[in-house]
């Protein structure tokens, strides 16, 4: 029978002594990814506190603009707080195991 040391675990080392990986450079950070989906639900809630306001002075001609984004910033924050709460979860869930 013919063992064969693990490769991968060599290379992950090498590659978090050196910093360097093989991802490319257009790639974007995950964190950034995460600014701009923050950024494009917090633009959504802007959006539609607008229309509120304009709805309020009476200064919009049609009301199903002022629904439609009110709904899809309710539905985005509804997501956002989902993700949230899983992501929390899991953080829990790892924090609570057993090395």
């Amino acid at each position: 029978m013919n063992i064969r040391g693990i490769d991968f675990v060599n290379s992950i080392s090498t590659l978090l002594e050196t910093g360097q990986s093989d991802k490319p450079k257009n790639e974007k950070q995950f964190g950034v990814l995460l600014k701009e989906a923050l950024n494009k639900v917090n633009e959504q809630q802007m959006i539609s506190d607008e229309y509120k306001k304009l709805l309020a002075i009476g200064d919009v001609d049609n009301l199903h603009d002022v629904t439609i984004a009110a709904e899809k910033a309710n539905i985005s924050l509804q997501l956002t707080l989902g993700i949230r709460n899983k992501i929390v979860e899991a953080y829990r869930e790892i924090m609570r195991m057993q090395i």
